[in-house]
C-alpha cells in the first residue's frame, strides 16, 4: 500500500501536444541551460563554514559567571544527566547587562571524555546556524582549559515543562490531552522539516526521541541536542557513511546494519515516536509481557483498520479522542516505519497529513462518537473499583493498596487477564496474611 498519492496536473490534459521536433529542440535548449547552470553553481557550504559567518551570534561566558549562575553547580538545580553530561538550570545577567536575570539551561561536559567534546563542538556549530522556531536556542558557550582539565558548557534557553518523554511516561505528570500531543509532533517534525530542506545544507538530526522534544511553558516543542546531529549527502552521495549511534530502539534498522546514515533514518525515529503518542508506551518495557515488550511489534497485531485498533491507544486519554485521527496517525507512522526508506514520506509530507489529523480532531469527530468494546468499558469499570476499593487489615491495622499502583498496572497492559490477575493476587496477598497472623473480628477486605 502506498502512504502518499502523486495527482496528475488535469490542466495538462488539455494542452495541445507539440510536433516532435519542436519538443526535442526545446529538450536541448533545457538540458544545455541545466548543464550551465551546474557548472556554475557553487557547491554547498559546510556547516563549520556557515558558523564562521554567525558564530558572533553566540555568547561567550566564562567557567566563573556559569558557576555563580548555578550557585556552584548545586545539586538541587540539576535537571538532568546523560552521557555528556549534566544539565543546570541557572539565571545569567541579560547580554546588554540591563534588567532582571534570565533562566537558562547550562549544560555541562564531563570533563575526561573525549566523545563528549566532539558532541559540544557539533551542537555549537549546528545550534549556532539553525533559527527556527521548533528548535531549541543556543544562546552562548564556555570553552576554558586550566590544571583542572577542559571546561566545556553550553547556555540554552530555558524549557520549564520539560520533555515529551516526561509528559508521556511519568504518571506524576497530567495526562496529555490528544490534541496537544498532535500539535507537539506537529512542531517536531516541523524542526525536522527544516533541518532536511531549509538550509543551504542537509541536516540529519540522527537523535530523535521522545526525550529530545523540549516543551516551553506554552507546552510548544522544540528539538533539543544536536550532539549526534551530522551533514546529509552532497553530490551524488547518497548517503553519509558513519559509526553506528543513537538510541536503542529509535534507529532504523538498514542505518544500524550498514552504518548508512540518510535523512530517512530521521523518518524512521519519527514513526517509533508516533506510535508512543498513540499507546502512552516506550519503544521497548521489559516489564511487560514477551509479546508487549518492544513496541513496533505489539501494535503489528492491531492495524489502523481493523476493529481491535482502539485497544493500543493510550488509556489514560480514555474517550477523549478521534479514533477516526488516531487511525490517520498510526497509518502515518506506518508509512514512516517502510523497510525500505525510500518509501517513507518527507518530512514536508508528514506534516500536511499531521495538519489533516489535527484538524479532523477539531471538528468534533471524537471517539464518543464511535462504538467502544464492552472489554474496554469492563475493564475501566474494574479498574476503578480495585482503585478505590481494595483494602485488607492485619492485626487491627487498615493496609491500603496504592490507587496509583493498582490502577496503574491496568493502565499499563489495559486488558481484562490482567484485572483477573490482579484480583487473584490481592485474594492470595490476603489468605496468607490471614494464615501467617489472623484478621480482627469486624474486619474485611473490599475488593
Amino acid at each position: 500500500m502506498k502512504c502518499f498519492y502523486i495527482f496528475k496536473d488535469k490542466s495538462k490534459t488539455n494542452r495541445v501536444a507539440k510536433s516532435a521536433p519542436e519538443a526535442r529542440d526545446k529538450s536541448k535548449l533545457e538540458n544545455s541551460a541545466l548543464n550551465r547552470t551546474a557548472v556554475s553553481l557553487p557547491s554547498p557550504r559546510s556547516i563549520p563554514e556557515l558558523y564562521k559567518e554567525k558564530e558572533h551570534n553566540l555568547r561567550v561566558f566564562s567557567f566563573q559567571e556559569l558557576r555563580e549562575a548555578t550557585n556552584g553547580f548545586n545539586r538541587m538545580l540539576k535537571l538532568g544527566e546523560g552521557g555528556f553530561g549534566s544539565v543546570y538550570k541557572g539565571t545569567i545577567i541579560p547580554a546588554n547587562g540591563q534588567g532582571d536575570r534570565i533562566a537558562v539551561a547550562i549544560k555541562k561536559l564531563n570533563r575526561h571524555g573525549l566523545q563528549g567534546h566532539k558532541q559540544w563542538l557539533a551542537e555549537v556549530q549546528f545550534l549556532g546556524v539553525v533559527n527556527h522556531p521548533n528548535l531549541v536556542k543556543l544562546l552562548g558557550f564556555c570553552s576554558e582549559d586550566d590544571e583542572r582539565g577542559i571546561q566545556r558548557l553550553l547556555v540554552y534557553e530555558y524549557m520549564p515543562n520539560r520533555s515529551l518523554e516526561d509528559h508521556l511516561f511519568n504518571r506524576a505528570l497530567s495526562t496529555l490531552p490528544w490534541k496537544t500531543r498532535l500539535e507537539i509532533m506537529l512542531g517536531a517534525a516541523q524542526g525536522l522539516a527544516y533541518l532536511h530542506g531549509g538550509l543551504e545544507i542537509q541536516v540529519i538530526y540522527r537523535d530523535f526521541k521522545a526525550s529530545n522534544v523540549l516543551l516551553d511553558k506554552n507546552l510548544k516543542p522544540k528539538l533539543s541536542d544536536f550532539g549526534l546531529a551530522r551533514e546529509g549527502p552532497t553530490g551524488d552521495r547518497t548517503h553519509v557513511s558513519t559509526a553506528v549511534v543513537g538510541t536503542y530502539g529509535y534507529a532504523a534498522p538498514e542505518y544500524i546494519e550498514t552504518g548508512h546514515l540518510k535523512v530517512q533514518s530521521d523518518i524512521w525515529s519519527y514513526g517509533v515516536v508516533l506510535y508512543e503518542i498513540l499507546t502512552g508506551r516506550r519503544t521497548v518495557e521489559r516489564n511487560r509481557p514477551t509479546m508487549e515488550q518492544k513496541l513496533l511489534d505489539w501494535v503489528k497485531l492491531y492495524p489502523a483498520d481493523s476493529k481491535k485498533f482502539s485497544m493500543i491507544i493510550d488509556p489514560r486519554l480514555r474517550d477523549q479522542y478521534s479514533l477516526s485521527a488516531a487511525r490517520k496517525v498510526a497509518k502515518l507512522a506506518d508509512c514512516c516505519l517502510k523497510k525500505n526508506p525510500e518509501e517513507r514520506p518527507t518530512m514536508n509530507q508528514v506534516v500536511e497529513s499531521l495538519k489533516q489529523a489535527i484538524q479532523e480532531s477539531e471538528d468534533g469527530n471524537t471517539s464518543k462518537k464511535t462504538p467502544v468494546t464492552s472489554a474496554s468499558r469492563l475493564i475501566e469499570r474494574r479498574s476503578r473499583k480495585v482503585g478505590l476499593n481494595a483494602r485488607m487489615c492485619v492485626n487491627g491495622k487498615d493496609l491500603f493498596f496504592s490507587e496509583v499502583c493498582i490502577s496503574g498496572i491496568n493502565l499499563e497492559y489495559g486488558t481484562e487477564m490482567t484485572m483477573i490477575i490482579l484480583l487473584i493476587q490481592l485474594l492470595a496477598i490476603f489468605n496468607n496474611e490471614k494464615q501467617k497472623r489472623g484478621c480482627e473480628k469486624g474486619k474485611h477486605i473490599d475488593v
